[in-house]
């Protein structure tokens, strides 16, 4: 179906919800230039678009969010957000919007580009910068009341000893983006709110640039930390470990597929150190697929399987005695993986590729167009995915959805 604008991130799904005056199922998507609309899952018929106030002083530029919207858990809203930094709490049973937070002080040099989160009473949004690396900018992770907008907590990935949304100018450190299309992950164990950080000065207490950062559930204060050896060069050699957001495994591990230097990293969650001068302590490291740039998600299944997909292909390890196993692998190239159903979704540009996870066999191709970060979602027997690049900036765009 036709969009009024470029999806570069994921669509949301909702089944048996009250939208436009009936019980439906819906795909939530939010453009580039930060319309969100509701669309009818069934016909592809938009039932509601937000526009955020401001829309034309931005659309058709450089300035543009890739973040995918996520839903209250009370399932009578979404939150989404936009190119001005801003968050926006929507009905979703007609698009009004309740409240808007503001999440940065220069929206021309901090940007929305991950996926917004919920845990605990809380939204949760990360901010990173802009192509280029146009200085100044910080990593910010921001908790709000999903009740009422107002702002918890802030941690700032430099200065962190500021706990505020500060002016990027007044911290003497730059860079250091929270960007990877995951944003904030959360520990299903202990609520911890976890992220990875970009190019960016490190010191082990105010400054941490390229940076597996775990945080108290409210960001109030980081409570532990991966720092990789290496990460002078990673910051110097624009490597951006936060490329990629970590994700859980069984047994308290966590893997870090990237940065931008193609390695696949697991980590012991256990063993992490809080704030100091440690480095490393990684329990495995390798390429994978190959060793190329890295900027799509990971997709864990049953815990123990780890798929992982870039430009150089596929690949599927399982976690077994402490270490990631290889188990499959191919060169078709992907955007981030989904599970979903007993099936692994890996889109590219052309194709959508449907696997049997713990073997990698091709069960199914099914067409696409072109495409950049977005990844595909299934739900009730739909499969949705968007074509397009924010790069292009356009104010149309096309979102296919498959039956499964």
């Amino acid at each position: 179906m036709q969009l009024d604008g470029t999806v570069d991130a994921a669509p949301i799904y909702l089944h048996d919800v009250s939208v436009a005056g009936k019980t439906r199922d819906v795909f939530v998507i939010t453009t580039t230039y930060g319309k969100t609309e509701a669309i009818d899952a069934s016909s592809g018929k938009v039932l509601w678009r937000f526009t955020p106030p401001g829309f034309s002083s931005w659309a058709g530029s450089a300035q543009v969010t890739n973040s995918t919207p996520v839903a209250d858990p009370g399932r009578k809203a979404v939150y989404a957000a936009s190119p001005d930094g801003k968050v926006h709490k929507l009905l979703l049973s007609n698009g009004k919007q309740q409240w808007a937070t503001t999440l940065t002080r220069d929206a021309t040099h901090e940007k929305m580009t991950s996926a917004l989160n919920v845990s605990r009473g809380q939204v949760i949004a990360v901010t990173g910068g802009y192509i280029g690396d146009a200085p100044p900018y910080q990593g910010h992770v921001v908790t709000m009341s999903r009740a009422s907008g107002r702002i918890g907590h802030v941690w700032n990935s430099l200065c962190s000893n500021r706990h505020e949304i500060i002016q990027p100018s007044t911290c003497s450190s730059s860079d250091s983006a929270i960007w990877s299309k995951g944003g904030a992950g959360i520990d299903p164990a202990t609520g911890d709110i976890v992220v990875a950080t970009g190019n960016g000065p490190w010191n082990g207490s105010t400054d941490w640039g390229d940076s597996v950062a775990v945080l108290s559930p409210t960001a109030s204060a980081l409570v532990k930390h991966y720092t990789p050896q290496d990460q002078d060069n990673l910051n110097r050699s624009d490597l951006d470990l936060g490329s990629v957001s970590p994700v859980f495994m069984t047994g308290g591990y966590m893997a870090q597929f990237g940065g931008k230097d193609g390695v696949l990293r697991l980590l012991d969650l256990k063993t992490l150190t809080g704030p100091g001068t440690k480095t490393g302590g990684e329990v495995q490291e390798m390429f994978v697929p190959g060793p190329t740039a890295c900027f799509s998600q990971p997709a864990v299944y049953r815990g123990n399987w780890l798929f992982v997909a870039n430009s150089a292909g596929s690949e599927g390890y399982e976690l077994s005695g402490g270490k990631l196993r290889p188990k499959w692998k191919n060169a078709n190239p992907g955007t981030s993986p989904a599970v979903a159903g007993g099936l692994l979704y890996v889109a590219t540009s052309g194709a959508l590729n449907v696997y049997v996870p713990t073997s990698g066999k091709l069960v199914a191709k099914l067409p696409l167009g072109s495409i950049h970060w977005q990844s595909p979602i299934v739900a009730d027997g739909r499969i949705a995915v968007a074509e397009g690049s924010y790069a292009d900036h356009a104010q149309s765009g096309v979102l296919d959805i498959f039956r499964a």
